[in-house]
């Protein structure tokens, strides 16, 4: 990668505008612009302070390989957790989810079984029922999904998934870390 173009790619990935980025080591959002286009040079002491706003060292910048687009977790990097208790089977679907902003997981829940009730929290919940139908109680409401819906809620209240049918029910749950 190009030196501006991954001085760029680290600005956007802290979510700060060029102007931002100028604001915080006094330099013009002009250069902040060209030292992106690789249209001027900056010292070293002026990266360095560049870098530090943008939480990198300047070995890492140099060193640092790119990170891949797009990754692939194989059936063999899943991780199974059975609760018999409350009648749940629980596969996440990457093994470093913890890691990341999202967790994804396969969920299945047996008849007459419950996953695990949550505190509120400021996640983000979304879940794709596959086979069957979950109830999700938030707060004081109940919202029943059946296969191929969605269920998308924050969770600033208390909730948990159940299956009171008698089959058991299979779902796609995405939440934001922390939630799991």
């Amino acid at each position: 990668m190009v030196f501006g173009q991954k001085l760029r790619a680290l600005r956007v990935m802290k979510n700060l505008t060029q102007e931002e980025l100028g604001e915080r080591t006094d330099l013009t959002k002009g250069y902040i612009s060209q030292l992106e286009n690789d249209q001027a040079s900056p010292t070293v002491e002026t990266l360095s302070d560049i870098l530090t706003v943008l939480g990198v060292s300047l070995a890492e910048f140099f060193t640092a390989e790119p990170s891949k687009a797009a990754l692939l977790f194989g059936m063999d990097q899943q991780v199974d957790h059975v609760d018999e208790g409350l009648g749940y089977h629980l596969k996440w679907l990457i093994n470093d989810s913890n890691e990341r902003e999202m967790e994804p997981v396969l969920l299945t829940i047996e008849p007459g079984g419950k996953f695990k009730a949550f505190d509120p929290s400021p996640a983000e919940t979304f879940a794709y029922v596959i086979k069957g139908s979950v109830c999700l109680r938030l707060g004081d409401e109940t919202i029943t999904a059946k296969a191929r819906e969605s269920l998308y809620f924050t969770a600033t209240n208390p909730h948990q998934l159940t299956n009171p049918g008698n089959k058991p029910v299979t779902l796609l749950l995405v939440a934001t870390a922390s939630y799991l």
